[in-house]
């Protein structure tokens, strides 16, 4: 499977999955797109090698888990030393995601959590020391996350 190269069935296989993968079954998606299960677990582990599905990820209330400081710090890096720069980040203590950014000065964006604003100083100054500078930090109240309708058709929604 190349990249990009989804049919209608791969879409609604990833758009199933990404409303609730972990008590999604094959089955149900089975049910749903009146296919049996097998070949439906068959596209699931294509999707998998291939790199399109990359990983189950958890959704995690890290104020319930005793995290209440969610914070994105938005960085710059320099442009040769970004990739390597926005990965070391994510071995920061604290650190929950990292996105690298194509353009402009705001190029790392990284997600952190802490239980109190010395957790979230520290978590700056070690990107600091990595050589990301700082140009902005926002706390975050919540994050809402939603599977991309796109991948159904028309007809399915």
């Amino acid at each position: 499977m190349k990249d990009g190269e989804l049919d209608s069935i791969d879409r609604s296989i990833l758009y199933y999955l990404q409303q609730d993968a972990r008590r999604t079954s094959s089955s149900d998606i089975a049910e749903k797109l009146d296919l049996s299960s097998s070949a439906v677990r068959t596209r699931i582990n294509k999707l998998e090698e291939s790199g399109i599905i990359r990983g189950y990820h958890i959704d995690i209330d890290y104020d319930r888990a005793g995290y209440p400081l969610y914070t994105k710090i938005i960085c710059t890096a320099p442009v040769p030393k970004r990739g390597t720069l926005a990965n070391r980040a994510r071995e920061i203590h604290g650190v929950t995601a990292v996105r690298e950014i194509m353009t402009g000065k705001r190029n790392v964006y990284v997600n952190a959590i802490g239980q109190t604003h010395d957790d979230l100083n520290r978590i700056a100054s070690e990107l600091d020391e990595l050589g990301l500078d700082i140009v902005d930090e926002q706390i975050i109240r919540d994050e809402y996350v939603c599977p991309y309708h796109g991948f159904l058709d028309e007809d399915d929604e």
